[in-house]
């Protein structure tokens, strides 16, 4: 399926289009841990540390990357604080809250039915 682009800055949006820029989207969003990452911030600003104890096995290097990346597409917002030492916090957008029900649908199917999925 494809829809007609909104802006004008493209033809028309196709998924399954090899140039579509939706692809770098998709990706990103397909990511586990920016799944998981736009979950977590459902109920509200994390700061780094607790963001990291929340995504258990996650590394500070892929967080910082992950985040970086769901900032630049607008999915977060970064506030930083003054203060010794700096304080920051990671809050969804309008845009990142608009795609955590979709995603928090595929986390709950994924837990309701792995038992019934084979490796």
């Amino acid at each position: 399926m494809s829809t007609t682009c909104a802006t004008g800055m493209h033809d028309k949006h196709d998924v399954y289009a090899a140039q579509c820029p939706c692809r770098e989207i998709l990706d990103l969003l397909a990511n586990k841990w920016a799944a998981l990452a736009i979950g977590a911030l459902e109920d509200g600003p994390l700061r780094f540390g607790e963001l990291q104890r929340r995504l258990q096995g996650i590394s500070p290097k892929v967080l910082t990357q992950t985040l970086r990346r769901l900032e630049d597409n607008g999915f977060l917002h970064r506030e930083i604080y003054p203060a010794v030492p700096l304080h920051v916090e990671y809050s969804l957008t309008d845009l990142g809250h608009s795609v955590s029900n979709p995603l928090a649908a595929l986390r709950t199917w994924v837990e309701t039915h792995l038992d019934q999925l084979t490796a």
